[in-house]
């Protein structure tokens, strides 16, 4: 089956392709721009993360559990950890912006985040709000911040075939996958003086908007997907793991509602990653940069669990993360992919079967995503609450009486 849907999908993105000229005119392995003029293209991907409530709506979550995986030359607001604690219905994760030019250019660069706020940016910008100093209380996005983020690069320089120093710290951080494309380097110039090169501009966030999808799941595993937005969404996968079987349905584009079957666990990460690819090559990308994108994501999109993934549309893109770039380039493609974690029935099953048998290992494969679980849990039966903390606190070996490490 992934054999006939990775040649449908590759089929309709080389199709897209070649009736998209002014879309994506240079799309060759390379994704440099193959025009001797001085014509700006920009290209953009990133992620936007959720977990979904029985009702299939995004609820407040944060990211206790989760790993630092960022390098640490990377600036961020307040502190490097500080992201994790903030609740929010939305994590925005690795928004790279690419730039093209035949010929050295120069250019400004603004962004707005919806109800949300920056957290981690490079190079450095010359302006981010909030403060980047500034205190923000764990649940502060739905209290006192009623306004939106923003964060703007004033003067890029964008310096195609330039020699280049790009910054290392040493780990094995997805964030260096994001390098592997033919894009412009860009050298940004900071208060002391000093240049920071990058192969991208990168930054992160958190925010309370609404997602413009939800997911439903039943009771025999297959999921309810709504469209809550005003235009079509591109194209929907389900995506489970157990252990080392893994599987995937491809459900294609989504107008107003479809049922999804649970996917078969009898797929691998190969085809999973040629289809992928194929789905965001129709949006626009180059094919290194869809390479990059998948490879950037390979250890966190395909944990254990199941999720929904799918294409956000552009115009919800453009209302949330508006993106103003002077000079006007002749060409901007922005391509998200949206991330909706299920609390499945066999998720439920998993993570109560782990505690009653204090299986640490299979507890912590949740990560980021074990508090939503257990607050899901919790709130199916009050009466086992007590249980359930207990249960954790003696999996990860803590008395009673301490809190369990989430």
């Amino acid at each position: 089956m992934a054999s006939t849907v990775r040649s449908l999908v590759l089929g309709f993105s080389l199709v897209c392709l070649a009736f998209s000229g002014s879309a994506s005119p240079h799309a060759k392995s390379s994704g440099r721009p193959q025009s001797a003029s001085n014509d700006l293209t920009v290209h953009e991907w990133g992620t936007f993360t959720s977990i979904a409530n029985h009702n299939g709506e995004a609820v407040r979550w944060n990211a206790l559990g989760g790993v630092y995986d960022l390098p640490e030359f990377v600036e961020h607001l307040y502190g490097a950890n500080y992201k994790a604690g903030l609740q929010g219905t939305i994590r925005m994760e690795t928004p790279v912006l690419y730039f093209y030019s035949a010929t050295p250019a120069t250019a400004s660069v603004r962004v707005g985040f919806s109800n949300g706020i920056i957290t981690e940016w490079y190079p450095h910008a010359s302006h981010v709000s909030p403060d980047p100093g500034k205190f923000i209380r764990p649940k502060g996005l739905f209290h006192w911040w009623q306004s939106d983020g923003s964060i703007a690069w004033d003067s890029i320089s964008i310096e195609p075939g330039a020699t280049v120093h790009f910054p290392s710290d040493g780990s094995e951080s997805r964030y260096y996958a994001a390098r592997e494309t033919s894009a412009a380097p860009l050298t940004v110039r900071t208060p002391k003086g000093d240049t920071q090169q990058e192969k991208f501009l990168f930054y992160r966030g958190v925010s309370t908007f609404s997602v413009p999808i939800s997911a439903q799941c039943g009771a025999e595993g297959s999921v309810t997907v709504r469209n809550l937005g005003r235009e079509q969404i591109p194209a929907v996968i389900l995506f489970e793991r157990r252990g080392d079987k893994l599987g995937y349905r491809l459900s294609g584009a989504l107008d107003r509602e479809a049922v999804v079957e649970p996917p078969e666990l009898t797929s691998n990460m190969e085809s999973l990653g040629s289809d992928l690819e194929a789905v965001l090559l129709a949006q626009g990308l180059y094919p290194d940069e869809a390479r990059a994108m998948v490879e950037t994501w390979k250890t966190s999109w395909f944990e254990e669990g199941s999720r929904l993934l799918y294409i956000v549309p552009g115009g919800f893109v453009d209302e949330v993360l508006p993106l103003t770039i002077s000079p006007v380039p002749q060409q901007t493609v922005r391509a998200f992919v949206g991330r909706m974690e299920l609390i499945t029935p066999a998720t439920e099953q998993a993570v109560e079967t782990a505690l009653a048998t204090r299986n640490r290992s299979t507890i912590e494969k949740y990560g980021r995503f074990l508090d939503p679980i257990l607050d899901q849990l919790k709130a199916e039966d009050p009466s086992r609450t007590e249980l359930l903390d207990k249960e954790l606190q003696e999996t990860y070996n803590v008395p009673f009486d301490e809190p369990a490490p989430r």
